[in-house]
């Protein structure tokens, strides 16, 4: 007697697995992200053609154009890592709050980051953006662990409880910025240029400085899209399918901290980019945090550098920065995030 196994379906012809127009939308993102990369070498008060980019890149000759294009390499890749860090930071804060309107800061991440600038430059006269750095990573790691400390005082971590305790020290942290900068002027002048969110003005000893933070906070993100879906399900149910709740809210948390916490400290806090884009990606992608942060990894530096490019052409000669060309842009892009599609819990 022979037994018989039945071959599984087929799949009909020319029917392609879920899993590749997502693949070739991520192709799509990085061929865009790479125009955007060209488009701050090339765009700006001085013009240059693509080929003198690379001819400046590969062999400089020392005069303007080469320096004019050596000074727009880290202000690219500033953009670039910053973008994807803030990108990936608002992904990850959604998903680990399961808050459709959570971004960076409502950890207290950009308030912890400015109260330790205010503090270094009004009592160790710190007036450097490199000097800023370490300190803007210090007061938004120590502001994330209050929070979180807050947030499971005494029981478990919740959404909940961590968004009220995020509130809650971002605005004792604010009071203290501006009770800082209300009695010193001098203070206030130095630190308004690094407030407004700005790539312009860093150089490379800044992103040297916040790189290595930057990427290390990335690969922890990405490692952490399996769990984060088990999370959408509610903590009973990730409990009973044997996720460690706690492990990843923790991880998730010391992600946030590294990614937003050193991307403000470069460029100072910029609005609406970690806000918007995991929006944007959730719309193309669905709500599969596998896929939701790789894409909203390309699509934050996309949106980051074309801003900066757009502030470099706003006011020729003179520039917009950055923060602000993202507020102009990032609000109408969410209020027609919001029109087009209800926006509920993850």
């Amino acid at each position: 007697m022979s037994v018989s196994t039945a071959a599984p379906p087929a799949r009909p012809a020319g029917r392609r697995s879920p899993a590749a127009p997502r693949a070739a939308g991520l192709v799509a993102l990085t061929v865009l992200l790479a125009a955007a990369c060209l488009a701050s070498l090339c765009v700006g008060a001085e013009s240059v053609s693509p080929a003198t980019v690379w001819s400046a890149l590969w062999r400089p000759d020392g005069g303007d154009t080469a320096l004019i294009v050596g000074l727009r390499v880290p202000r690219m890749l500033l953009g670039l890592l910053c973008g994807l860090a803030l990108g990936l930071a608002g992904a990850l804060m959604q998903g680990l709050t399961r808050n459709p309107l959570a971004d960076p800061g409502l950890l207290g991440v950009d308030s912890g980051a400015a109260a330790a600038i205010v503090l270094a430059i009004a009592v160790l006269g710190v007036s450097t953006p490199g000097g800023y750095v370490w300190f803007a990573v210090a007061g938004a790691a120590a502001a994330s662990v209050l929070v979180y400390l807050l947030g499971s005082a005494g029981r478990a971590a919740t959404p909940e409880r961590t968004v009220l305790a995020g509130a809650a020290v971002s605005a004792v942290l604010r009071a203290v910025v501006l009770a800082v900068l209300v009695l010193d002027a001098e203070t206030f002048d130095a630190f308004r240029s690094w407030d407004v969110g700005s790539l312009a003005g860093r150089d490379a000893a800044v992103l040297a400085d916040t790189a290595p933070l930057m990427l290390a906070g990335a690969v922890l993100a990405l490692s952490l899209t399996r769990p984060l879906n088990v999370l959408a399900l509610g903590d009973d149910t990730g409990r009973a399918l044997g996720a460690r709740l706690t492990r990843v809210r923790i991880g998730g948390i010391v992600a946030i901290t590294l990614l937003c916490g050193a991307a403000t400290a470069a460029v100072g806090p910029i609005g609406f980019v970690g806000l918007v884009v995991p929006h944007a990606a959730r719309l193309l992608v669905g709500a599969d945090q596998r896929w939701v942060l790789p894409y909203a990894a390309l699509l934050a530096p996309v949106l980051l550098l074309l801003a900066d490019v757009v502030g470099r052409l706003a006011l020729y000669p003179s520039e917009l920065q950055v923060g602000l060309v993202t507020a102009f842009l990032g609000a109408p892009v969410f209020i027609a995030l919001c029109r087009r599609r209800r926006i509920g819990s993850l």
